[in-house]
């Protein structure tokens, strides 16, 4: 975003309704990386605690896997808010920061576009962070356990595993105002995301392959009804949205007046698994978000998803060096530019 026995939270029973009654509409029918490709800084280092915290990874390990036994909700939303800090301000933990009480300047997690990110990504990253605080207090920064959880939330739904290169410092500033023009939104188009990837040093390549990732988790309804009944104000539906897909996503996702706690999976076909199937799915006009539809649609994103549709093993090793490449746009280094924080809501 396997998902085995996956708690469904608060839209369980919608999703459970949704999935068998699109499932029906349609005809039946090993992960180790090693991540050498791309620039980084010189900084980040894979062994970058080998002295003073060498067991970190396996710390927060134990409490990945818990917590996705507990939580499987845990790994869409741990991916995503990685996804969320690295393209504010950089791989700073700053999407972590909590509002302080009374304050009129909102942290970057009371942004309107991340007011929708899941509890459970922040408690992942909390729960972790106080375990390698006992062990090793003051060494890891929440930016580096931050990467590593989304590592393993990635490998725990099915996804590779790779080494993740430590050695970030955590923001010093988190500001709600410069959320909106840095991160994609779904009605995005292909030019509007190529300029906010490009912006942050990411390719065209990178879009698509990051855009990968909504193999596993969930959105609202509000992001994609347009595509249901208005689609970019013709009052019709998106023409590149498959008629089964719409058919069952309207029963849902009723134009006006529906529970704004329904969610519908990225993924319609294996939506607990982290695999290729987003790509076949876009192809096939399964796109839930008109922006994930988009990239089957561009003749310059297409070739690239006809490729990773067709090839599960060229997905992963792709995903894993774009979010090792992603892992390093705007890390901070040293005291001047970040800081070291004991507790990653709050600013030293």
């Amino acid at each position: 975003m396997s998902f085995s026995c996956y708690p469904l939270f608060s839209a369980a029973l919608f999703f459970e309704f949704f999935l068998l009654s699109f499932l029906a509409l349609l005809p039946s029918s090993d992960c180790l990386v090693n991540v050498t490709r791309g620039r980084i800084p010189r900084e980040l280092s894979v062994n970058f605690y080998a002295k003073s915290c060498p067991q970190v990874d396996q710390i927060v390990a134990s409490v990945t896997s818990e917590q996705f036994r507990e939580a499987p909700v845990s790994a869409p939303a741990t991916v995503r808010l990685f996804f969320h800090d690295c393209f504010v301000e950089g791989c700073d933990a700053s999407i972590l920061i909590s509002t302080r009480q009374g304050s009129k300047d909102l942290a970057e997690r009371d942004a309107l576009d991340n007011k929708e990110l899941a509890v459970e990504a922040f408690e992942s990253i909390n729960k972790a962070k106080a375990l390698v605080e006992s062990k090793c207090p003051g060494v890891v920064s929440c930016a580096d356990i931050l990467a590593i959880a989304a590592r393993d939330f990635v490998h725990l739904t099915g996804g590779p595993y790779y080494q993740v290169k430590k050695g970030r410092w955590d923001g010093k500033f988190s500001m709600a105002s410069r959320v909106p023009s840095n991160i994609p939104h779904s009605n995005s188009t292909v030019n509007e995301l190529l300029r906010l990837f490009s912006s942050k040093g990411l390719t065209l390549e990178d879009l698509v392959v990051l855009s990968g990732a909504h193999t596993i988790g969930f959105s609202h309804c509000k992001h994609f009804v347009d595509r249901l009944y208005n689609y970019k104000g013709t009052k019709q539906p998106d023409p590149a949205i498959d008629p089964r897909l719409l058919k069952a996503l309207k029963m849902s996702c009723p134009q006006f007046g529906g529970n704004t706690d329904i969610v519908a999976p990225f993924d319609v076909t294996t939506p607990f698994s982290f695999d290729n199937a987003y790509y076949g799915n876009i192809e096939s006009k399964l796109g839930l978000l008109a922006s994930d539809q988009a990239l089957s649609l561009d003749p310059r994103t297409k070739p690239l998803v006809q490729a990773l549709a067709k090839d599960k093993q060229k997905f992963f090793l792709a995903f894993a060096a774009a979010m090792d490449k992603m892992g390093s746009i705007g890390v901070k280094k040293g005291p001047r530019h970040g800081e070291k924080r004991r507790d990653c809501s709050m600013h030293m």
